[in-house]
This record gives structure tokens, sequence and C-alpha cells, in this order.
């Protein structure tokens, strides 16, 4: 888990979204080293800022404001997907959301998280494929 934060810091602080975390696309050698892998979703990221296509990041591991259609986001993507691998870390290797599709992810995802509101997470109901769930 360390290894993989070390990993992000030093993408992000090279203002690099790798944008496709998932179990697969981390390696480890026989020496325990974590790499980051797969960065053929990844971006450039910082000022200007810039809009984004919402279909990154496997299903299983995308963020809920890229599930409602949001186009302009931070490191929080991969920091979403960072969280969903350590969960699946602690659940024996079973995914947290393993939804079907995107509506069944959400719906997963609220299920377990509660479902957003304007109170708790502002400006929800503007993304584009906002929809109440």
């Amino acid at each position: 888990m360390y290894q993989l934060l070390r990993g992000l810091e030093f993408c992000h602080s090279h203002n690099v979204l790798h944008r496709d975390l998932k179990p697969q696309n981390l390696l480890i050698n026989k020496n325990g080293e974590l790499k980051l892998a797969d960065f053929g979703l990844a971006r450039a990221f910082g000022i200007p800022v810039r809009c984004y296509s919402a279909e990154v990041v496997t299903l299983w591991y995308r963020p809920p404001d890229v599930l409602f259609g949001a186009k302009l986001y931070t490191t929080s993507i991969d920091c979403w997907s960072a969280g969903c691998i350590f969960a699946e870390l602690a659940n024996a290797g079973r995914p947290l959301f393993p939804g079907s599709d995107v509506d069944d992810q959400l719906k997963r995802i609220f299920k377990l998280l509660g479902t957003p509101t304007e109170d708790s997470w502002p400006g929800v109901a503007q993304l584009p494929d906002y929809k109440p769930f």
C-alpha cells in the first residue's frame, strides 16, 4: 500500500494522472517492489484546467464523479482507485464494488457509503450524467 501511494505521489508531483489504477496494473518483482504499469490512459494535468474523457478507469475502480460524467478531475481520480485497491486487499482479494454497469456500480457505492445529496456533495446534481438514486 505504501509503495502504491509513493508511486502515485511521484506521478502526481510530476503532473501525471494515471487514470487506470487497478490490481492488474500493479507489478511486483521478486524483491517485493511495486511498480505502476500501463500508462496508456495517463494524462498530464495542471494549469490551464483541461477537460478529460469520462471513459477512463476500469469500472470497479472508477470514482462516483466520473461515473456521473465529470470531465474535470484531478488526482482524486487516482486516489479513489487506490482506495478501492486497498479495500480489495483487506477484503481477501474481492473487489469492493464489482458493478456490472455504471448504474449498478453507483448503486453499490451508495449502498455502502450512502447516497449523496447537495448538502453532502455540493454540485453533484449538476454533473452531466447525474440521476438521483
